[in-house]
């Protein structure tokens, strides 16, 4: 089971090849339901540490290299993660040969994807959330993508994990080849034809625009001697492209608070870039509340129009339970890791339209990038990825802003410090990027968008309440033919 979880990560960038999404889920059918019931939550469990281990490997790099760690506690911290993700898919996996003691193969089939969705929607929100690795992150610019502006990333993973059921079934009654192939060609003739489908329309002109990734290396970013050649740089890249609507610069671009840059730096800048948007990211103190807050900030604008981070990081931006883990806290030395919570309904205008902002780890919560819908005609993402340097986790994260862009219908810009800058279109197809660890503005134009998706429109809700239906319907339906 160990492998099977594995192959999974196998889906997801860089490797991206989705129909290992199929196999592995399939493999983790059979051996649910031809397993001793006793052996159902080791199994499970085994699953997830092939997946988490594998697919997630990066928060070691992170927590070592950058987090200053020693090994043996960032291995401990990152297997402990692991282990605490991993037991989903255990209590999953219990939970279905509990409702299900002899399973059918249909109900393997068509019942049990009903699970596996409602555990990528526990994982969504629990203990902050941690929607990384949900199979319909796998679909952006695959045949089955019309799925993500139904119903999202969660109806996404329902059609995979279907199809998985629908490959157990064959593999397990091979004689109903027929019924069985032609429920996956209806699934998958169903995804070809959602892509054909306009849920939202051009408005407007394009915009040039221009990304800045600075590369700056993240062990030094925070370093005294670095900030003014670090603002040095952003300003010379910025006044290169003075013919761009709109220029954007990665999260906590500049090294600094927000109020000690202003009048020196800012201001002039402000000035000499008059008649275009310059969004940046940076930290801003509020001595209100006494501590910072994550900001993306037009600078260009008068009263230094921002937008303040809303979902933070678990550990990374602050951290819970402080009096019980308290001592972990002190294990590690994480640059601004108390952050202060921003507020909901980001927008920022920019000529003439309404920009929809994200910083981070946020574009993985599509439901709340919605907030700026339908307003907003572009949205942008902001990030430093730097801090997992040449692992998985910057290639996962781009593709996860492509999912987003495709459930919403609309174009997102990646700003990202070390990569991966990437310019998104509103169906979730890549239109340019820059290469990982190179210094680059990334050139191009995107078209802003009108309209409502339906999962812009109605979120997370149907599809989850769907899965509930399902699932209790089959296990009740399961208990009734027991007990006859």
């Amino acid at each position: 089971m160990l492998l099977s979880g594995a192959l999974l990560v196998l889906a997801f960038s860089p490797f991206d090849l989705w129909p290992a999404a199929v196999v592995s889920i399939a493999v983790l059918w059979l051996v649910l339901a031809h397993a001793p019931a006793r052996h159902a939550l080791v199994h499970g469990w085994a699953f997830g540490l092939g997946v988490f281990g594998l697919g997630v490997s990066w928060v070691y790099h992170s927590i070592h290299l950058f987090g200053d760690a020693i090994a043996p506690v960032a291995g401990l911290l990152t297997a402990g993660f692991v282990a605490l993700l991993a037991l989903l898919p255990a209590i999953l996996a219990w939970l279905l040969r509990r409702c299900f003691p002899c399973p059918r193969p249909w109900q393997v089939a068509l019942v049990w994807p009903a699970g596996w969705v409602l555990l990528e929607w526990v994982r969504w929100w629990l203990g902050g959330g941690f929607p990384w690795l949900l199979l319909g992150q796998s679909l952006p610019d695959t045949a089955a993508g019309g799925w993500l502006p139904v119903g999202g990333p969660l109806l996404g993973s329902w059609v995979l994990a279907t199809l998985a059921g629908l490959l157990a079934w064959l593999l397990s009654e091979p004689g109903r080849r027929a019924r069985i192939l032609v429920l996956a060609g209806l699934l998958i003739l169903s995804g070809l034809g959602l892509n054909q489908l306009q849920w939202v329309q051009a408005e407007g002109r394009p915009l040039k625009v221009a990304l800045l990734q600075g590369n700056i290396p993240q062990d030094r970013k925070w370093l005294p001697e670095e900030r003014a050649p670090t603002l040095a740089l952003y300003r010379r890249m910025t006044l290169e492209h003075r013919d761009r609507d709109l220029v954007i610069w990665p999260e906590t671009a500049i090294p600094a608070y927000l109020r000690t840059v202003e009048t020196d730096y800012l201001e002039p800048l402000a000035e000499e870039t008059r008649g275009m948007a310059v969004l940046a990211g940076v930290f801003t103190y509020d001595y209100a509340r006494d501590g910072p807050y994550n900001s993306l900030v037009r600078i260009d604008a008068p009263h230094r129009l921002a937008y303040y981070k809303h979902h933070l990081v678990v550990f990374g931006e602050y951290f819970p339970l402080r009096d019980l883990l308290g001592i972990f806290h002190g294990l590690l030395d994480i640059p601004m890791s108390d952050v202060l919570e921003g507020g909901r309904r980001p927008l920022l205008p920019v000529d003439g339209i309404s920009v929809g902002p994200s910083i981070c780890f946020e574009a993985a919560f599509p439901d709340e990038l919605a907030d700026a819908l339908p307003e907003a005609a572009v949205l942008v993402n902001v990030s430093n990825d730097a801090w997992f340097g040449d692992s998985l986790a910057p290639h996962q994260h781009l593709q996860i802003a492509r999912t987003a862009a495709a459930a919403l219908g609309r174009p997102l810009l990646r700003a990202t410090n070390t990569g991966i800058t990437a310019i998104i279109d509103a169906h979730g197809r890549v239109l340019a990027r820059a290469p990982q660890f190179l210094r680059q503005a990334l050139l191009g134009t995107v078209q802003p968008m009108q309209g409502m998706t339906p999962y812009a429109r109605w979120r997370n809700l149907p599809v989850v309440v769907l899965a509930i239906l399902v699932l209790l319907g089959g296990c009740v339906f399961s208990y009734g033919k027991g007990r006859s």
